[in-house]
């Protein structure tokens, strides 16, 4: 496929862009300074874009496959700009004419119980709040987007860089955890679970949790 990939320049972003280009895949990586740090391809092109801007999104995602995102506010920016990414992604591929999306999400708004989200737990810290909140406003955009196969793969209640172990398990709406209560995936392996989603399209218009 021909991939456009949105926050290619984050940490889980360039391990997506580098599991992308493994499976034989072209991945053109939008950053806002147009550098990426961590891929070295040939089938790699690093460009500069504002993911606000419906229309350069358009311009970006004109023929190709799919749009990926790891897209998250940057220190400069409000948490709700999530939710204007969201919007201009979506603008962005409509006139563009690509309706494959994979968007890294939150695991705020993944359940752990019936009707309890993570976010409303005792436990949830604080400061991680307003970031989760945004995120899920921001799925809510793309459950209203029936025109689009979006897929909303959130990450376990905690990721960090760590080994690829080639291990995952998915739960629909779900946090996964282990038989401890744990909820665990590591950046390389997210990314393999999110490039899965992508190449086989097994959890379309599906908030899909991912952990261990």
């Amino acid at each position: 496929m021909d991939v456009l990939l949105l926050g290619a320049s984050g940490r889980i972003g360039h391990r997506i862009a580098n599991e992308l280009l493994d499976r034989g895949h072209a991945v053109t990586g939008v950053s806002r300074s147009g550098e990426v740090d961590g891929v070295d391809d040939p089938d790699f092109e690093a460009v500069a874009g504002d993911a606000t801007d419906a229309d350069r999104i358009a311009d970006l995602a004109a023929g190709r496959d799919a749009v990926a995102s790891a897209l998250g506010p940057s220190e400069d920016e409000t948490v709700d700009a999530l939710v204007s990414m969201a919007e201009a992604v979506v603008g962005g591929m409509r006139e563009a004419g690509v309706d494959r999306l994979v968007w890294t999400g939150g695991a705020g708004g993944l359940e752990v119980a019936p009707g309890t989200r993570l976010v409303d737990t005792e436990e949830f810290p604080d400061e991680w709040e307003p970031v989760a909140r945004a995120a899920i406003d921001a799925f809510e955009v793309f459950r209203e987007a029936d025109d689009i196969r979006w897929s909303y793969v959130a990450p376990a209640a905690l990721i960090e860089p760590g080994e690829r172990t080639g291990e995952y398990r998915t739960a629909e709406g779900e946090l996964v955890a282990d038989d401890d209560g744990d909820s665990y995936i590591s950046m390389e392996d997210f990314a393999i679970a999110f490039v899965d989603e992508l190449e086989s399209g097994d959890a379309v218009h599906t908030y899909l949790g991912t952990g261990y």
